[in-house]
Order: C-alpha cells, then sequence, then structure tokens
C-alpha cells in the first residue's frame, strides 16, 4: 500500500525518511552516490568524482527551467542611473542593466559614501527580494512592504555594496520571456543575477578577491541558492525560508511553482513529485565547499524546518568531501516566514567572515 501511495503522490513523505524516493535512479539522500563513466553507480571518494553528480544535477534543473543562456547573451551592460538618493551613509541609486540583447532589469545600486570618496574598495552582495507583486525589489532597500526584509538597505549600512535587481514578472518589472528566449521566469531570474555580478565585477569601487554573497528571502531565498548553482563567484549564501524538499512542498503539491514567472514545466510532475528530476537535496550539496547560512523558521508554512533538516544532514557528507565539514549553519528561530533579526544580523557576521569587513 505504501509504495502505491507513494507512487500517486499521496503519502506524507515528509514522515518517512526512510522511504525516501530515488531521484533519476540516484539515492536522494546518499549525496556521494554518483554513477562512473560506464553508468555504474559507485561512491565519490574524492571531490573530481562528486563533479559527476553535479554536473547532473545542473543538467536535471535546466531540463525543467529551460537551459542556462551562453555568451551570445552576454551582450553590454550599458548601465543607466534613474535616480540618485542621499540616505546617510550611502547613496541608493535606482539603475537599469541590459541583461540580455533588449533586455534590461531594474536594480537598486547601494553605494557607501567612504566607497565613493575612494578611501577603499568594499565587497559586494547581490540582495534577492521576496514574492513582492506591488512595490518588488524596494522591500530589501526599505521603501515599504513587510518588516525584517531590508537587507540591502542594512548591509549598506554596514559599509558592503549592495545590488537589489527585481524578479521577472513581479511589480513593475514585466519582460518578455519567450521574445527574450528563455524557458521561465526562473531561469530569466538566474540570468539577470549572473549579469548583475559582472556588472559588480566590473566597479573599480567593488573588492573582489574573495568573491561575492547573496543574500534572500523566500523567493529570494531560492533564487540565491539556483544563481549560486550556476555561478561560483558566490562564495556566502544565505537563504531565509527559501526551501524544502520538492517532495516535502505542501505535502507535495507543487501547483505553486507553475507560473511564468516561475517554472511552467514543474506542472508536467503534477501528482507525482518524486519524478522532478532536480531536488534541494542536491542544489544544497552543489554549493559545497562554499559557505551557507539558512534560516528555516519552526512555524513556517511555506517550507518545512524539519525538510530542510534532513536535507543539509544529507549535503553535509559531500561539504566534508569538499573540506568544508561546517560549511552550513542552520537556525530554526521560533517565528514564521520571516527573517527575524538575530538571524539576519548572525547571517551578516557569516557574510563578513568570508569576504571580509567593509
Amino acid at each position: 500500500m505504501r509504495s502505491i501511495l507513494l507512487a500517486a503522490g499521496l503519502l506524507p513523505l515528509c514522515l518517512m525518511a526512510a522511504d525516501i524516493p530515488p531521484i533519476r535512479g540516484l539515492s536522494r539522500t546518499d549525496l556521494l552516490q554518483v554513477r562512473d563513466e560506464q553508468g555504474q553507480l559507485k561512491k565519490a571518494a574524492t571531490p573530481e568524482e562528486w563533479e559527476a553528480r553535479r554536473k547532473e544535477a545542473k543538467e536535471a534543473f535546466e531540463a525543467v527551467s529551460g537551459p542556462l543562456p551562453g555568451d551570445d547573451k552576454r551582450c553590454p551592460l550599458d548601465v543607466k542611473v534613474k535616480e540618485e538618493v542621499d540616505c546617510g551613509s550611502y547613496i541608493r541609486r535606482l539603475i537599469t542593466y541590459q541583461s540580455s540583447p533588449g533586455g534590461r532589469v531594474p536594480a537598486y545600486l547601494c553605494l557607501p559614501k567612504a566607497v565613493l570618496a575612494g578611501k577603499k574598495p568594499a565587497p559586494a552582495v547581490l540582495c534577492l527580494h521576496p514574492t513582492e507583486n506591488k512595490i518588488g525589489h524596494k522591500v530589501v532597500v526599505g521603501l515599504g512592504g513587510k518588516e525584517n526584509r531590508q537587507y540591502a538597505s542594512e548591509l549598506a549600512e554596514r559599509g558592503y555594496i549592495t545590488l537589489a535587481p527585481s524578479y521577472p514578472l513581479l511589480a513593475q518589472y514585466q519582460p518578455d520571456l519567450k521574445a527574450l528566449g528563455f524557458g521561465s521566469g526562473t531561469m530569466k531570474a538566474i540570468w539577470d543575477n549572473i549579469r548583475g555580478l559582472d556588472l559588480l565585477e566590473s566597479m573599480p569601487e567593488v573588492r573582489k578577491e574573495a568573491g561575492f554573497a547573496t543574500i534572500g528571502h523566500s523567493l529570494g531565498g531560492h533564487n540565491s541558492i539556483f544563481t549560486a548553482t550556476f555561478d561560483t563567484r558566490l562564495k556566502v549564501i544565505v537563504t531565509s525560508c527559501g526551501f524544502d524538499s520538492v517532495l516535502d512542498y505542501y505535502g507535495g503539491n507543487i501547483k505553486g511553482w507553475v507560473q511564468e514567472r516561475y517554472m511552467l514545466k514543474m506542472g508536467d510532475y503534477l501528482g507525482h513529485p518524486q519524478d522532478v528530476p532536480f531536488d534541494y537535496y542536491e542544489l544544497i550539496a552543489a554549493l559545497a565547499p562554499r559557505r551557507v547560512f539558512i534560516n528555516a523558521p519552526l512555524r513556517d508554512k511555506n517550507f518545512k524546518w524539519d525538510s530542510v533538516d534532513r536535507v543539509v544532514a544529507a549535503a553535509k557528507p559531500v561539504f566534508s568531501l569538499f573540506g568544508a565539514p561546517d560549511g552550513i549553519t542552520v537556525r530554526h528561530p521560533d517565528s514564521e516566514h520571516d527573517f527575524p533579526d538575530q538571524e539576519r544580523f548572525e547571517a551578516y557576521q557569516v557574510i563578513e567572515q568570508v569576504l571580509g569587513k567593509p
């Protein structure tokens, strides 16, 4: 009976870690399991052997999101400043940049005054906003919306350069995905973020030696994971209320993902989420050996904290394989779908540990 219910996608998988089904014929929880060149299953003993699974996981994600663009879409950024506001210790600029031919991305760029004065360059953080269909990316620079989402402005006050691009098909950012050649809103966001990193990398004000950080809540939380999966310039990944296993998401009901702004192809797996070719088990492991900070509140109704713990437990052996056994930090505040002060400020400390003090 269990197997019948599991196949139908009706069993509460979050309660049965021992019965978690495989993904593409590989163990979902034993993430050291890989295929050799002959397609035989084996356990990775070196980071080099695990790269086969990292590659397969990325390809599986692209099968749903559409492919990551190539260099043909890496056109001139052509940055334009639309507005500049004095925010005390930093200047906030509303800019647009060209992420692909014919596609411009609105973003907030916050620059500490000490940096603009030429005293010294500062590390930079990509700040990705949560689902917000009225004000979009304004929420992360403190221009309205819910509390505890203003991480772009708080980090700028601490001396970091922050870039907060808008997410496609939310608020005033309404790109034509098909005309621009993207298979999903998710992949469009990933590419916009990657081009945002290109922008930061081009700026003399940015200290680049230690790489960049990304931070996001909810939509921004998994957007940070997705972007870091494809761009290793991100050395710190902060994800707040951003994920649980695809199997556990609303008890396996993944219809929330079936939107143009996310991934319409997820609709192919309604009723049988175990067949979705990607899951966060692999995506979190694919962040190794970089530094990861996870905020997973105990009363979050969107993403289950215990599912997060199962994902992290499975990913840790991969981090150990890469020489980073303590690379993941998880916090479980007694809150709802939120990014409380204590956890948010600790995330800033983790960013500082890796990128250095501004």
